[in-house]
């Protein structure tokens, strides 16, 4: 599955370079649709045609759910299925700019928490180049995928390679998924 265009160039800009939604900075934080990312207060609409979510609070939960003919993969507190990039290496994210205006990373301002399915002692974070935090599950960094529009158990990123590498869902156990998503 393909990404038009169009959208790539509408998230990119909407979105910036840093693909940070849990920093406030004004008005190019008002323009910015929120990344969908770790606890948040009510849904807002970011650009027609897509809803996200508006960061607030500090802690970002990671569960999981049964997504499509996937099976249980791990979704945040939302229902929202979250991705690894296999171009990532160490725990470090190699996705920033215009890769995570697409892919924006699941952050969080404190401990990342285990709900339903998935192990504590899986998750943990690293520092983005943009001074974030991002949530990871058995080191891997984790991401949202803007075509998904924040709808839970949507899986429109699985197996997808784009920005120079691969995407997937991620099991429970922090190994991909290679299973597809339709």
């Amino acid at each position: 599955m393909a990404v038009p265009v169009a959208a790539v160039a509408a998230a990119a800009t909407a979105c910036g370079t840093s693909g940070d939604a849990t920093k406030s900075d004004g008005a190019a934080a008002a323009n910015r649709p929120a990344a969908p990312g770790a606890v948040t207060s009510s849904p807002s609409m970011s650009s027609p045609g897509t809803s996200s979510p508006t960061t607030s609070a500090a802690q970002a939960t990671i569960a999981t759910a049964t997504v499509g003919n996937l099976g249980q993969v791990l979704v945040d507190g939302q229902g929202r299925t979250v991705y690894l990039f296999e171009k990532d290496q160490g725990g470090t994210s190699s996705c920033t700019g215009s890769c995570a205006a697409v892919w924006p990373p699941v952050t969080s301002m404190g401990k990342p928490h285990a709900g339903s399915g998935a192990q504590a002692s899986m998750l943990g974070t690293t520092s983005r180049s943009d001074g974030s935090t991002q949530v990871t599950y058995g080191g891997h960094p984790l991401y949202y995928f803007v075509p998904d529009n924040g709808v839970k158990g949507s899986a429109k990123g699985q197996g997808l390679n784009q920005f120079g590498g691969g995407w997937y869902v991620v099991s429970p156990d922090g190994k991909k998924v290679e299973k597809s998503g339709s």
